[in-house]
């Protein structure tokens, strides 16, 4: 047994971020396919660590800043919120809501029919649906204590969180294949010599250089930190009532405030390049602890009818971004980073998501409306609208059984 304390898992979630970049660099699949940097060298690592296990070598990573950093970068999309642009964006935001409701319908009825198909019980494929796909690994654990609980479901933790880690890996690898496949039908944005090109903002090119001072720094990660401490006193206050919302959404609240406050009583301007810059910094080192720590062997473990019930799953997910989320958001450029960011959180988690459109941006370009409907949805809306789809599939009359 080999333990990394912090410092050494820092290091070696550096080290992965550094591979990946040299990866995508340097192999032309990952490239051409806008596979994201942090997903193909954690990917990598996770392989290593499956082939070191097979010979009694295990390695563990202190996974303890993993949640602070991903808090830091919900932190740094809500103060990159300005509110005036969110109300323009508001008809978008609604359409591409709809689009997520209904992609949670189907994989709820994907996985309950083939489980059916399969012989199991079909709360496993409630469970292998929208609770560990779009709801990750924090909604996978809460749902799986109770089917264990509630309804008798025998290792329902162990299966949500397996099916979670699927859907992670799965949702960083197709999105940007779908967008490359999607591109080639529409027009992207600057290629024609009579436009000019629009600079890119925030989180859309994160490679692009930004001037950064001492001061400005100080006074950004300031911002950060009161939207850290102010997210979890309000998550604290919610906890237990019928308002309660997970961490990271109080956090994204909390800085959505602190930057438009700020701006309307004219006490200060957020400096949004440097902002971006932190929220990348802190959204790559999250994205490369949680695939450098991801246990392969949970996978390997699946039995194979859930393993084939998540594998259609992905399938679903790729095509319905396809010929539902590409089309319903206006088939153009923007539709397509729109599809692969649905696809990263449709399966695993909203920084995901914003991999996958990062991706995507940096090589074709920037696209404001998709980085500005991404966040709001996977932050304020998917897990309220994922909890009431659940709760309607589980008064279907086969459950009440159960």
């Amino acid at each position: 047994m080999i333990e990394l304390d912090f410092y050494g898992t820092l290091v070696a979630a550096s080290l992965v971020l550094l591979l990946g970049r040299g990866l995508v660099t340097r192999v032309g699949f990952l490239r051409s396919y806008n596979i994201p940097e942090p997903v193909a060298g954690g990917l990598v690592v996770a392989v290593l660590l499956l082939i070191l296990r097979t010979f009694d070598i295990e390695v563990r990573f202190d996974t303890s800043l993993q949640t602070p950093l991903m808090l830091a970068f919900f932190a740094t999309i809500g103060l990159s919120a300005d509110l005036a642009s969110l109300r323009k964006g508001g008809r978008i935001v609604g359409i591409f809501l709809l689009a997520v409701i209904g992609l949670l319908v189907v994989q709820n009825a994907m996985g309950i029919g083939l489980a059916t198909l399969l012989g199991l019980d079909p709360l496993m494929g409630l469970l292998t649906g929208s609770i560990t796909l779009a709801g990750g690994h924090g909604t996978g654990a809460a749902w799986g204590a109770v089917f264990s609980e509630k309804y008798g479901l025998a290792s329902a933790s162990e299966l949500a969180l397996a099916s979670a880690t699927f859907g992670l890996v799965l949702g960083g690898l197709i999105g940007g294949p779908v967008a490359r496949l999607l591109i080639k039908r529409v027009q992207v944005p600057g290629c024609s010599p009579q436009q000019t090109p629009r600079l890119p903002r925030g989180f859309e090119q994160p490679n692009k250089e930004r001037s950064i001072t001492p001061f400005s720094f100080v006074e950004t990660l300031a911002l950060i930190a009161v939207s850290l401490l102010a997210g979890n006193l309000l998550n604290g206050l919610l906890h237990g009532t019928a308002f309660e919302l997970p961490t990271f959404v109080c956090v994204l609240f909390v800085g959505v405030v602190l930057r438009n406050s700020l701006s309307a009583l004219g006490l200060y301007q957020v400096f949004e390049r440097e902002v971006s810059v932190l929220g990348n910094v802190s959204l790559s080192l999250f994205l490369a602890i949680a695939l450098m720590s991801l246990k392969l062997w949970d996978l390997a473990a699946l039995a194979l009818p859930i393993f084939i019930i998540l594998a259609v799953q992905a399938l679903v997910m790729a095509l319905f971004a396809i010929f539902v989320t590409f089309r319903v958001m206006g088939s153009n450029y923007d539709a397509a980073v729109l599809a692969a960011g649905h696809c990263g959180f449709g399966l695993g988690a909203t920084p995901t998501a914003i991999a996958n459109m990062q991706a995507v941006t940096q090589r074709y370009g920037p696209s404001q409306i998709a980085f500005l409907v991404v966040p709001m949805v996977g932050a304020f809306f998917i897990d309220i609208v994922n909890v009431i789809v659940i709760k309607l599939y589980l008064t279907l009359p086969f459950f009440a059984a159960v």
